[in-house]
């Protein structure tokens, strides 16, 4: 008989039914309390949760635990540690208290840090996030018992993900609730953000994978020829799932669905070989770490089905790449979604509120939007006709739109377009009621319904800078808004609010656009608007310095001008060390694969057209000596683009200054790496695939 879900779901997590059933009724209301007022933890309390999550673990098989942390590697990291104490005898006894719960001191001196501490003072803290529920996960080395926490320096500066995150969600509490306040909702005592990310990913022979230098060290195909067939046909997309594929999002699911992880939706993707998992969405601080565990369970698990799952944004040029739509909401304590418009949105001024909110600080903050949501890799697909473009607009639909524009040119909206229903034509099938709007997949940040769905961001990232931006950003907004309308005679509230609507409106309309992102024509509209437009992740990572940043961040108590600098540095040198090992990577693959091979191919070719001329001397070899011709041409192309990208990476290499190494590596390391490819793509077309040395695109994605 097959396992119900429900009997297993959530049993590897100590969750809030968990904790109620092994604390005391005094301790569990006080930890409660904590956690949604947030308030300072009691030590005491500390000491009486370790004891009980310590004794929960070990009945789970648990000998270690490790404070589970999110550094700005944007993976997480753990040190572990036994349970055991010394005791008489050369005994031992199983420990576990208070202060190991809620304070870590791993050394993390080689995490990146942009400068907040010096090498002597290289200590790092992890401290407990109880607003994150403690788990246990099983490999080959045991059962572990993880403490989700923050990452912090000696000085209290964030030298995580997380911590930032969480500053950002009481911003976003502590305005949102100023405004609920003026509406009179005095029953709502606090607003979280609500994040769902959809995560894409490929699936390819875990045993091919192995043949590919260029997969193993940065995540993508550095070369490669298109296969005949690509996506074009779209049969792959929402089509039947194949055996091995099924069976590894099967335990997938059961893996995720253990540690509490709410995945609900998968489907193939739109190229072959791509797939998304979606989840139901939660607070924005556990949607980050439970993507984190996707992530890390979708990589551990295709491992065990002989698969590889690569998150990397485009792993194969001229195929669909793969992003991570990071949908956001906003939900009061009473549970009103504060982005679903009811039933005359028009008429609702408190929802108009807060998607307007939303529009001016996308539209002040959209180049630190872009930059929160790419990389070195998303270079490789904004843009595309596949993915959002790297303009940042905000979609809003039809019947928004319209609302939006009656708001600008009267101060009000009398009338609304309703939604109706679609006549499909077939008497058996029944009506459907149509949306009032539809769906833009070109937009990067479009709303849908009671939602926005930021598109932008790439497949690998980490969900808390994008969701601590947004947050952020709107909680600033939210907080001039509840100043200037606190100001206001209760009498003329409601007046005064469609005044500041039609201002604001008004003054940011240029970034709404409900057309087609990919058109050429949108590009020109974009400029002429004034909405910039960055085509290179560097370009954008000086928006983090930017002062009107620094104000905001720094208003709002989520990043001080030093954590903000820290983090630009740390951006240029990632970007400066990925694309160091791209073009390393490069190298290495031409020099002891492609131009050996095509050395024997032509010695080959050449010494058949020998053997032929000896054998029938008035034999015709024109076509062999036509190949031989131009693959040596090519293969000369080659060791000419060999020298160029080895000259270009060893000056960007010697550069000292963090930025402008970045940039000696978008403007000369990058386009070198595109020429060299080009002679190598078009020689994998030509030469004989028993001889070619690594397996080609069309065996990497069909054959799973």
């Amino acid at each position: 008989m097959a396992e119900m879900i429900t009997e297993f779901f959530g049993i590897d997590v100590f969750n809030e039914s968990v904790m109620k059933e092994r604390l005391p009724e005094a301790t569990f209301a006080a930890l409660k309390k904590t956690m949604e007022n947030k308030e300072e933890l009691d030590p005491q309390i500390a000491d009486v949760v370790a004891g009980a999550m310590k004794d929960w673990a070990i009945e789970k098989g648990a000998t270690h635990y490790t404070h589970w942390f999110q550094p700005m590697t944007g993976i997480t990291a753990e040190k572990h540690d036994a349970f055991i104490s010394p005791a008489p005898e050369g005994k031992v006894m199983l420990e576990f208290s208070g202060k190991e719960l809620v304070k870590g001191e791993p050394d993390a001196s080689s995490f990146p840090s942009g400068g907040l501490r010096a090498t002597f003072e290289a200590r790092g803290y992890t401290t407990w996030d109880c607003t994150s529920p403690a788990f246990v996960r099983e490999d080959a080395g045991g059962v572990t018992l993880c403490i989700p926490t923050a990452f912090c320096s000696y000085t209290g500066d964030a030298l995580d993900k997380k911590t930032p995150l969480l500053r950002s969600m009481e911003a976003l509490d502590k305005q949102a609730v100023r405004i609920l306040k003026l509406f009179g909702h005095e029953d709502v005592t606090n607003v979280s953000c609500s994040v769902g990310p959809e995560q894409e990913y490929f699936l390819i022979d875990r045993q091919k994978f192995l043949q590919r230098e260029d997969l193993i060290y940065t995540g993508r195909t550095l070369f490669g020829a298109l296969p005949p067939k690509g996506a074009e046909m779209d049969d792959h997309y929402f089509g039947s799932l194949k055996e091995r594929v099924s069976a590894y999002m099967k335990e997938v699911n059961k893996e995720l669905w253990k540690l509490g992880v709410l995945a609900k939706t998968q489907h193939n993707e739109g190229a072959p070989a791509q797939h998304e998992l979606a989840p139901i969405y939660s607070t924005a601080n556990i949607s980050v770490d439970h993507n984190q565990l996707v992530m890390e369970v979708m990589k551990k698990v295709a491992k065990r089905h002989g698969l590889e799952c690569l998150l990397h944004e485009k792993p194969f040029r001229g195929l669909y790449g793969s992003g991570k739509h990071n949908n956001w909401s906003m939900v009061t304590n009473t549970g009103k979604n504060l982005l679903s418009p009811g039933k005359k949105p028009n008429e609702n001024l408190q929802f108009l509120l807060f998607v307007t909110a939303v529009i001016k600080s996308v539209d002040e903050h959209a180049l630190l939007l872009r930059w929160s949501s790419s990389g070195a890799g998303n270079d490789q697909r904004l843009g595309a006709h596949e993915a959002p473009p790297a303009i940042i607009s905000i979609f809003l639909g039809e019947q928004l739109e319209d609302i939006v524009r009656q708001f600008i040119e009267k101060g009000d909206a009398p009338e609304c377009k309703q939604k109706s229903y679609m006549n499909i034509g077939v008497h058996t099938l029944p009506e459907i009621r149509k949306d009032a709007t539809d769906r833009n997949r070109t937009s990067p940040f479009a709303f849908t319904g009671n939602k926005f769905e930021f598109r932008m961001v790439g497949a690998p990232m980490s969900i808390a800078g994008p969701n601590t931006v947004l947050n952020t950003i709107v909680a600033d907004t939210l907080g001039a808004f509840a100043k200037e309308l606190e100001e206001v005679p209760a009498g003329e509230f409601e007046a005064a609010v469609k005044k500041l609507l039609q201002r604001e409106l008004a003054a940011h309309e240029r970034i709404i656009f409900n057309g087609n992102g990919y058109s050429e024509e949108w590009r020109e509209e974009a400029v002429k608007r004034g909405l910039p437009n960055e085509d290179s992740f560097i370009g954008s990572v000086k928006a983090l310095t930017d002062e009107k940043t620094v104000e905001v961040f720094t208003r709002q108590n989520v990043l001080n001008r030093t954590e903000l600098e820290a983090r630009a540095e740390i951006n240029y040198e990632n970007y400066s060390k990925t694309i160091n090992i791209e073009a390393r990577t490069m190298l290495d693959m031409v020099a002891k694969l492609y131009i050996p091979a095509v050395i024997r191919y032509t010695s080959d070719l050449a010494g058949s057209i020998n053997s032929v001329r000896t054998a029938v001397p008035t034999a015709n070899v024109t076509v062999q000596e036509k190949l031989l011709t131009k693959i040596s041409g090519l293969l000369a192309e080659t060791e000419d683009a060999v020298e160029v990208l080895r000259k270009a990476r060893s000056a960007a290499y010697q550069e000292k200054d963090a930025k402008l190494q970045a940039e000696a590596y978008r403007k000369n390391v990058v386009p070198a790496m595109e020429a060299l490819r080009t002679p190598v793509d078009e020689l994998e077309g030509i030469v004989d695939k028993n001889t070619w040395p690594v397996p080609a695109y069309g065996d990497l994605v069909y054959e799973v």
